[in-house]
């Protein structure tokens, strides 16, 4: 039933390429008209909830709308849900409709209509929206977002997560080590209540770059039953290593991006920090422009001082001279 629904959304996204809609654009019109739906859905199961939602930006003014009015009233919906604050904010910031046949958005909307995405499992429905993931990413060559989940369950297994540890990814992409992680704690452990409300609002902790990848990220969360449609999971829309954290964690898990900075070098030097293209970081061992051995400093740095990570790097990145003979002598020696 889940390749039936999943090959019905997918195979419209064929008939939107030929208006010029890339896979990565249908997906993310998909994600916001996917949030509205349940939205809508979870109000009319418990009427006591009320997701702040601003006047006349449902899934019930979408669906009465006339199709020529479409176009104009789905935009502006979206421009006034980026600015409402929030979780809305968060999945709908810099929002855009990129589908401007009013025939055609129309029946996207009447497609995902025809589901009731809350009766589903939170498995189902996840796995529903990781397989339109997992397309996008083979389809549209975006796989730097989307690690391999035999890797992503070995890492994980590795590393042997428990209930109430804190997981992050400084380069979290769509959120499949969260989800492996997620996977591998449901799945090994008797969770209580307590274990289960960390899991859901306190455990997972992301940086992403790109935003609209921020955003398929969140909303993967989401449909795997981490946050919920009021507090969003503690994913943030920046550039990790230019942040020291503050809060340290218990468990990193990450395949972040390799090869040479173009700009940004991060650097412990004060004095090189004020030239341009630098920037300081008290926490690291050395300057490097080499982005794996930057984000292995702080992966480091992320971690408390029982803390334990699993990273995909580059083969023999730690026997490189200059910044990687430097932090393989701090390894050892720490």
């Amino acid at each position: 039933m889940r390749s039936n629904i999943v090959a019905k959304i997918w195979s419209f996204c064929d008939t939107l390429r030929d208006d010029g809609v890339s896979y990565g654009d249908y997906l993310e019109q998909i994600t916001y008209l996917l949030f509205l739906k349940m939205a809508d859905e979870y109000s009319i199961s418990n009427k006591k909830n009320d997701y702040n939602l601003p006047a006349n930006c449902d899934w019930k003014s979408l669906l009465q709308t006339d199709v020529s009015q479409l176009i104009n009233t789905y935009s502006n919906n979206l421009k006034t849900l980026g600015n409402a604050g929030g979780m809305l904010s968060k999945i709908f910031n810099g929002a855009q409709n990129k589908i401007h046949d009013q025939y055609k958005l129309k029946k996207l909307v009447e497609l995902l209509n025809e589901e009731n995405w809350i009766s589903e499992s939170v498995d189902v429905k996840g796995d529903i929206y990781e397989s339109l993931l997992q397309k996008n990413a083979e389809s549209s060559g975006a796989g730097q977002y989307f690690t391999p989940r035999p890797v992503i369950q070995a890492m994980v297994e590795c590393m042997q997560p428990k209930p109430m540890q804190t997981i992050a990814d400084p380069s979290c992409g769509t959120g499949g080590f969260f989800l492996g992680a997620l996977n591998y704690l449901r799945t090994n452990n008797n969770l209580t209540k307590e274990n289960e409300k960390f899991l859901k609002f306190s455990t997972f902790h992301g940086w992403e770059i790109v935003p609209s990848t921020a955003r398929l990220c969140l909303m993967n969360l989401f449909l795997h039953g981490v946050g919920d449609l009021k507090t969003t999971p503690d994913i943030e829309v920046i550039d990790s290593l230019k942040e020291s954290l503050k809060n340290k964690v218990d468990i990193v898990l990450a395949n972040p991006p390799f090869g040479k900075s173009s700009s940004d070098i991060i650097t412990n030097d004060e004095k090189k920090a004020k030239l341009p293209g630098y920037f300081y970081r008290s926490d690291i061992w050395t300057t490097t422009s080499n982005k794996q051995l930057a984000f292995l400093q702080h992966i480091v740095s992320m971690l408390g001082i029982n803390g334990k990570g699993a990273v995909v790097l580059p083969d023999n990145v730690l026997f490189e001279g200059g910044a990687g003979e430097i932090i393989r002598k701090n390894y050892l020696k720490k």
